[in-house]
């Protein structure tokens, strides 16, 4: 009975097996959406196709070499797998589940450097990439902790991968960002090349880039949970990989709410994803208080990575990778050597000691520490290598008409992704400075008011033409647009055209921000009305529309007033102020 047990056992998780590898695949769309969520619209094209060729070129070099370099037999001292052919000579007896279980989790580790490198990279050159790292640099480093290499042997642990996905993906991104420098825009340098600004892109779609995390979360019980072979390190992986990306999201949030004023919503997304990578490593050997302190470091730690990388390295990152993966997937991996507990269901079979917080001294941390080192050296040599290589055959950056016009349109001969929208790029592409005609204005509408009263200059310049006609054309908020017709009705205006606008202007100290980044947004939706008057005294008209617009914030809008010579009713043949009587 036991035997019959066993095997049943046997083949319900070699099922699992097979469905997690399937929701790490479906990660890939997570990634896709994430990462196009993040950038601008006019790249939206170049990264889907990115994602997909992840995976499709990922999966051409993993069965002609990957595969066997990191599954074959040790050689070189654990360095390596034996390279073999067996996926076509010896088909038969090949371990078809092993293939795609790690196949998949390599297209993890090379798309993950896409966000990072995000609108201004050559596809050619990102291909070339994509082809590298699976064939060479993922399957050799995952063989020393996978496929029975030294650092298994050592006693290293890395359950599904802070170490040899995230941060190996993570460092890539870096390395390959800080190679391609920072796109058009995104740094102010003064005559010595010192950055003075860092300017905000603002994603073009959040709900896209939600959506992404989303399905990456779900994606993630697959990730962490399909190894498990018995039902209580099942439910422990899940909880842990559970319990700690909700704690990140809510620290962040907070901390984000204190630090800047308001939740920062791309952030906490962030937030999420650096939980997730911090308890990948240790999900199958800590409990739920190490699973949450992993996600309150990983929380804080993604909002300051994003700071460092733009302030302090001047590394343009358009989705947060190298906070994301490489910062978290270093927490991640010495989180193993600080909370690993014998009562996490998983401990046991992973052959290791307790974590340092747990009474079991410095040794397993000291053996992640070493197990980390020695892979991000690999990483480091190896990557910088490949993309110098790439750099010298085929060039890693487009031009500079290439990026400002899009890579959809450049690289893929694509018009747009949202063919039927009409998209505007409202990031820092079109800035306006402040200079010596802006007025900021002053702060309350009364004593906006008395000063104009009080200027040498009064509030309207020039006379009026009397034909007792006139044109008002206001462009305001578009949230405003609700009082201001209630209020323009009030006064007697039965007749108005509506149009929605983009404004474009200075908006300083508006201090709305995004990843930290305080946005000088240059394109806003903006509402343009305009009235013609000839029954209405024209002043009653542009007070009330003040009143109604003010807020005391920069962006409030303007009135223009334009005199009218001759109005006419098409049906009717009326003219001037008989036409104006009524509204067709």
């Amino acid at each position: 009975m036991e035997e019959i047990m066993e095997l049943i056992n046997g083949e319900v998780y070699g099922v699992w097996f097979l469905i997690g590898a399937a929701l790490v695949f479906w990660m890939q769309a997570g990634f896709a959406m994430c990462e196009s969520g993040f950038t601008r619209a006019k790249n939206a094209g170049n990264i889907i196709m990115k994602n997909l060729m992840d995976f499709c070129i990922g999966t051409v070099m993993w069965f002609i070499c990957g595969a066997s370099i990191m599954l074959g037999e040790n050689m070189l001292g654990g360095f390596s797998g034996k390279f073999t052919f067996d996926v076509f000579t010896n088909y038969g007896n090949f371990d078809y589940s092993a293939f795609v279980f790690n196949l998949v989790f390599c297209a993890t580790t090379a798309t993950i450097v896409s966000g990072s490198m995000a609108e201004r990279t050559k596809f050619s050159a990102y291909c070339i990439y994509s082809a590298i790292i699976s064939a060479i640099i993922y399957p050799v480093e995952a063989h020393w902790t996978w496929g029975g290499g030294f650092l298994a042997q050592w006693g290293f642990h890395d359950y599904a991968g802070s170490n040899c996905i995230h941060m190996v993906g993570g460092i890539c991104a870096l390395i390959g960002a800080w190679m391609l420098g920072p796109r058009i825009g995104k740094f102010v340098r003064d005559k010595e090349g010192k950055v003075t600004k860092v300017n905000a892109f603002p994603g073009h779609n959040l709900v896209i880039a939600a959506l992404g995390v989303f399905i990456l979360w779900l994606g993630w019980y697959g990730f962490n949970g399909a190894a498990a072979t018995d039902i209580p390190t099942l439910g422990s992986v899940f909880l842990t990989t559970t319990v700690a990306p909700a704690v990140a999201t809510v620290t962040c949030m907070i901390f984000t709410w204190i630090k800047y004023g308001k939740p920062d919503v791309s952030m906490c997304l962030n937030a999420s994803l650096a939980g997730l990578v911090a308890i990948t490593a240790p999900c199958d050997v800590t409990d739920c208080f190490g699973a949450a302190v992993i996600g309150i470091v990983a929380g804080l730690l993604v909002v300051f990575g994003v700071w460092f990388t733009d302030n302090v390295l001047h590394v343009d990152d358009p989705v947060g990778a190298v906070a994301v993966h490489m910062m978290n997937g270093i927490w991640g991996t010495l989180a193993v050597g600080l909370f690993a507990t014998e009562t996490a269901p998983g401990f046991a079979k992973a052959e290791i000691l307790e974590g340092l917080f747990y009474g079991g001294g410095f040794t397993q941390l000291g053996k992640q520490f070493v197990g980390m080192f020695v892979t991000i050296v690999w990483t480091v040599v190896t990557i910088i290598i490949a993309y110098a290589i790439i750099k010298k055959i085929v060039g890693l950056r487009v031009s500079e008409e290439e990026e400002i016009s899009g890579l959809d349109s450049t690289e893929h001969g694509l018009a747009s992704a949202y063919s039927g929208f009409a998209i505007m790029d409202v990031a820092n592409t079109m800035t306006m400075e402040v200079n010596e005609n802006t007025d900021l204005g002053v702060g309350e509408y009364e004593e906006a008011s008395q000063a104009k009263k009080n200027a040498a200059v009064p509030v309207v310049t020039a006379p009026f033409v009397d034909t007792g006609m006139n044109k008002v054309v206001i462009i305001a908020k578009l949230s405003r647009y609700d009082v201001l017709r209630k209020t323009l009705n009030e006064v007697g205006i039965t007749g108005m055209t509506v149009t929605q606008v983009m404004g474009c202007g200075v908006q300083k100290g508006a201090g709305e921000r995004y990843r930290g980044v305080e946005v000088d947004m240059t394109l806003l939706p903006k509402v343009k009305v305009e009235v013609v008057i000839g029954n209405v005294p024209i002043k009653d008209v542009i007070e009330a529309a003040r009143k109604a617009l003010y807020t005391g914030h920069i962006g409030d809008g303007k009135i223009f007033v334009y005199p009218v010579e001759k109005v006419i009713k098409i049906r009717t043949g009326e003219e001037d102020l008989e036409a104006l009587k009524d509204v067709e």
